[in-house]
């Protein structure tokens, strides 16, 4: 597969001529979902979730799909029938060649004050996992973690603690829209020295093989 980042919490990943792309939200590219065949969504926030990017996707390929969760789901099936699927902790399927599986129920705590959302995350292939906006552990190898690195709702200690526990071959850094230039180095140093696998992170655009 071929991944290629793009500005925050978006990425695609192409193989065999078919693209997924996961959270083409408010902070990414306008044209983040353009030419997808599959859309994965982790929550409703709109980081994550921009429902003007899912709709340009949906009409540009009249064959593309949105799979996500119930409060997601409800905001955009209406305009799409039989195109957008709701999935939950434990599914699996198929789409576009790409095997799925849909992993955690609950977004990670901002505040004791502010209810939890629902967020799934989600293993492609059985190697690609992007979590949203969770630390969900699955329950099965990863070699690429698709990390988010800078969050209000996390610290770098959680951060390494999570990648050590995941123990993926390799982490990307995703949920970094935040992160400023200058903290960069500091996150990338902490997170590779004391993570135990390789870390790195990709420029808007940028593309890697896997």
């Amino acid at each position: 597969m071929r991944l290629t980042k793009k500005t925050h919490a978006c990425i695609r990943l192409e193989k065999d001529g078919q693209t997924l792309v996961i959270d083409p939200g408010t902070f990414s590219e306008e044209d983040a979902a353009i030419g997808a065949d599959v859309i994965l969504v982790t929550h409703e926030h709109l980081d994550h979730f921009n429902e003007d990017r899912l709709r340009a996707a949906m009409d540009a390929n009249p064959g593309a799909g949105i799979w996500t969760l119930r409060s997601v789901a409800g905001k955009i099936s209406a305009a799409f029938p039989g195109r957008v699927h709701t999935v939950g902790h434990g599914d699996t399927f198929t789409a576009a060649g790409f095997d799925v599986q849909v992993h955690g129920e609950l977004h990670a705590v901002i505040h004791p004050d502010i209810p939890r959302i629902t967020n799934v995350g989600y293993l492609v292939d059985g190697s690609v996992f992007h979590p949203g906006d969770a630390l969900t552990v699955p329950d099965h190898p990863v070699e690429t973690l698709l990390l988010p690195v800078q969050a209000p709702w996390s610290k770098i200690s959680e951060v390494i603690d999570y990648v050590r526990e995941v123990k993926p071959r390799r982490a990307i850094d995703v949920h970094d829209a935040l992160l400023t230039d200058l903290a960069r180095p500091i996150y990338d140093r902490q997170i590779g020295e004391l993570g135990g696998t390789d870390h790195g992170r990709l420029t808007p655009g940028a593309t890697t093989d896997l």
